[in-house]
């Protein structure tokens, strides 16, 4: 029996379906080793990145853009949250008090906001050239990449994640990125997740760099046109 997927399924469409089985694989990992968690949540971006160029390349389906933010559900909402548990727990251990139910609270907050954001991004912002709110895979790749830079801290990550999950819910206008930093953010992303400890951490130090610039500057100052403004 020919399953239903055949032949309803694009490029792309396999891509984001990869990205969602990436954000398993990260947060399966945070059990076994909490770098290479940060380093699939990278990856999950990278693919999630690019089954927007190939959608646009080879045409999309009906389906893809539901297909996308179910996957992003796994990789940016689940899998970081699980991520900054994992560093918490980690630190502090499993024995029941505040600092465990704050490593419990707050990643559930940034689970909560991301699917609200996401639900918000399909209903009313998909195809537009820019979002409200911060992007999901942005605020994953903050919490990851800042890992990777050395941000080991709990108390550190967790108000990371608090102040992300809150953004993630403001009307806060963001553009989308032109396609060459588009693809220049990838390359960072890929050399991030290949060599993370090269060069002192080089590698996801610039992506952190770019990253926060772009969270910070870019809804002043990254304009296409003003139709969000």
């Amino acid at each position: 029996m020919r399953p239903r997927f055949v032949g309803r399924l694009g490029l792309a469409d396999c891509v984001t379906v990869t990205n969602a089985a990436l954000g398993f694989a990260a947060a399966a990992f945070v059990l076994v080793d909490v770098a290479t968690a940060a380093r699939l949540v990278l990856l999950a971006a990278v693919a999630d990145g690019l089954d927007g160029v190939l959608a646009r390349a080879t045409g999309g389906t009906p389906i893809g853009e539901y297909l996308d933010s179910l996957a992003d559900v796994a990789s940016f909402g689940m899998a970081p949250a699980l991520f900054v548990f994992g560093v918490a727990v980690a630190a502090w251990g499993t024995d029941p008090g505040p600092r465990f139910a704050l490593a419990v609270i707050v990643p559930a907050l940034f689970v909560g906001a991301a699917v609200v954001r996401l639900g918000l991004y399909t209903a009313y912002d998909a195809g537009e050239s820019a979002t409200r709110g911060v992007q999901t895979t942005l605020a994953a790749t903050v919490l990851a990449v800042s890992y990777l830079a050395g941000l080991r801290d709990p108390w550190a990550l967790l108000g990371a994640t608090a102040l992300l999950a809150a953004l993630m819910v403001t009307r806060v206008p963001y553009p989308d990125l032109y396609a060459r930093d588009a693809v220049a953010m990838g390359v960072v992303q890929v050399l991030a997740v290949a060599a993370p400890d090269a060069l002192s951490r080089l590698f996801p130090k610039v992506l952190l760099v770019g990253a926060l610039a772009y969270l910070s500057l870019a809804p002043r100052f990254y304009w296409r046109d003003a139709e969000f403004e």
